[in-house]
């Protein structure tokens, strides 16, 4: 009977411990998802951003291209 005490209290706190384990490691994923906020965008918004960029980088080349002390 001995033994099987032992190996019964041995059990216990090996599943105690591993509970708090996977509740501590659950309560950390819980939070990281309350504080992650993912913004998505919308593609014919993200169209338009890319368009105004590169109108923007097309008039800063052809002011480069048209610079006097050009070599």
């Amino acid at each position: 009977m001995e033994q099987q005490v032992i190996i019964n209290v041995t059990l216990g706190i090996i599943s105690g411990g591993l509970g708090w384990v996977l509740k501590t490691i659950y309560d950390a994923v819980k939070s990281l998802e309350k504080e992650v906020h993912i913004d998505y965008v919308r593609k014919d918004d993200y169209k338009d951003d890319i368009h105004e960029i590169k109108e923007m980088l097309g008039a800063i080349f052809k002011r480069l291209d048209n610079k006097v002390d050009k070599r």
